[in-house]
């Protein structure tokens, strides 16, 4: 019985599939006649049966913990499957009922979408209103510490607001107006500062350049001479209109929001950059000739440039003259003694460096025009954009010295040899800029021609 039993076991261990094993016996005990071998068979069958279930049971006591917690951990998946499926039809359910009941409350749901995009418009139009309010003051901060670039952006910006969306409020039809009169001035603003910068700002620190020349030419110089060339003051010269009084930026009635708004207002300003716009010239300029192109008064800052060139050669002329006599003044010297080339000389010296930087300054401003000419959307031509040269103020440059020598060196002979010379004071330094130096050349003898 124990060879029939272990016969089984070893035919099981190399079949590996008991399938095969159990038709073999089947067919055994088919084609058996004898009922004697039957029962043997049968026998050895249930002996087999009978030490495999001792070995399960073994395994299963050596195995215990390990197969209980397997058997555990299948069941707690199966009940949580079995929850999750639960869970999803009820889902299903919920969802189709939810799709009904949205089915038929549709026309009432798409009301309510509909007023919250128009309350939501509204409060966008409050906000948008609120800070339009606050643009006054914002800009009198901007506009004081000649933050061009950013006032004109949010001028721009509230006008065109003001114009578009915000059109039919007409609470605002006072702000509109107002700020509308202040798009079409501050471009003045900016040009006095365009043109403060180019003659004003480029020539103002060039008198310290020729001081040591100066004093270097004087023989017998003292203390005194070497006191250096008085520099002009720019603040006192060409200041831009006054668009920056606090009366022009207050709205109607705004008083009492101004105190309400203190608190943002200082956040405004806390906003504002702490390095001073000024102090990179050409940075400035550049500044400058961005807002103007933002204002679209580009053509008329091309014309008032042309038109404001020659006046201010000659205010440069008028500056260096009196810085020269001021010079001349604190050394001693006599103002209307005649004959004193050397003070024709340093002034010249003085307007040829001055001249030369006020050229450079409108090279920095032609390259900026030409960037906005062609970055113009519709090209310079249709923006009414004709751009000057550099050769135009090289021209008009040459043509204020030519008076100036011409009004020196009386080319014209227009002075009579018995005019007296000029007297002039110190006090007279403001009069005519050629008037300390004139020189009388002697009147000829016409000589008969019969």
């Amino acid at each position: 019985m124990a060879a029939d039993t272990g016969r089984y076991r070893s035919a099981v261990s190399k079949n590996k599939d008991p399938s095969g094993l159990l038709i073999s016996v089947i067919r055994t005990l088919s084609s058996s006649d004898d009922v004697q071998d039957r029962e043997t068979e049968k026998g050895r069958l249930e002996e087999a049966f009978e030490t495999c279930d001792r070995d399960l049971d073994e395994l299963i006591v050596q195995h215990y913990a390990e197969l209980t917690t397997a058997i555990r951990t299948y069941q707690s998946i199966t009940e949580r499957i079995t929850s999750s499926r639960n869970k999803i039809k009820q889902v299903k359910e919920n969802l189709l009922s939810c799709k009904m009941l949205l089915h038929c409350k549709r026309d009432e749901l798409r009301k309510l979408w509909i007023e919250g995009i128009e309350h939501k418009h509204v409060l966008q139009l409050l906000d948008e209103i609120e800070s339009i309010k606050q643009v006054p003051q914002r800009l009198e901060a901007y506009m004081a510490s000649k933050h061009y670039l950013h006032a004109t952006d949010m001028l721009v910006s509230a006008v065109e607001s003001l114009e578009g969306p915000l059109l039919q409020v007409e609470g605002l039809g006072d702000l509109r107006l107002e700020l509308h009169s202040k798009k079409l001035n501050i471009h003045l603003v900016l040009i006095d500062e365009l043109h403060r910068h180019l003659y004003i700002k480029s020539t103002s620190r060039l008198g310290h350049k020729n001081k040591d020349k100066n004093a270097a030419r004087l023989p017998g110089s003292t203390a005194k001479d070497t006191s250096s060339m008085p520099v002009l003051d720019v603040s006192s010269l060409s200041t831009p209109r006054k668009l920056l009084d606090s009366s022009q930026f207050s709205t109607p009635g705004s008083s009492g929001v101004r105190d309400l708004q203190q608190d943002m207002r200082e956040l405004n300003q806390a906003d504002l950059s702490e390095v001073d716009p000024e102090e990179n010239s050409a940075e400035f300029m550049g500044i400058l000739i961005k807002a103007l192109a933002k204002l679209k008064k580009i053509p008329e800052t091309i014309k008032a440039i042309m038109e404001r060139l020659e006046p201010e050669l000659k205010q440069i002329v008028k500056r260096s003259t009196t810085q020269i006599a001021d010079h001349a003044y604190q050394r001693g010297e006599n103002l209307a003694q005649e004959s004193q080339p050397r003070l024709l000389l340093e002034l010249l010296e003085l307007l040829f460096d001055k001249f030369k930087a006020v050229a450079q300054a409108h090279s920095v401003v032609l390259t900026h025009l030409q960037q906005i000419a062609v970055q113009c959307p519709g090209g310079a031509q249709e923006e009414g954009i004709k751009l000057y040269e550099q050769a135009d103020v090289s021209a008009k440059i040459q043509t204020v010295l030519q008076v100036l020598l011409m009004e020196y060196l009386d080319v014209k002979n227009s002075r009579s040899a018995t005019e007296p010379s000029a007297q002039l004071s110190y006090a007279s330094t403001g009069s005519e800029f050629a008037a300390f130096f004139a020189k009388k050349k002697p009147q000829r003898a016409k000589q008969s021609l019969f």
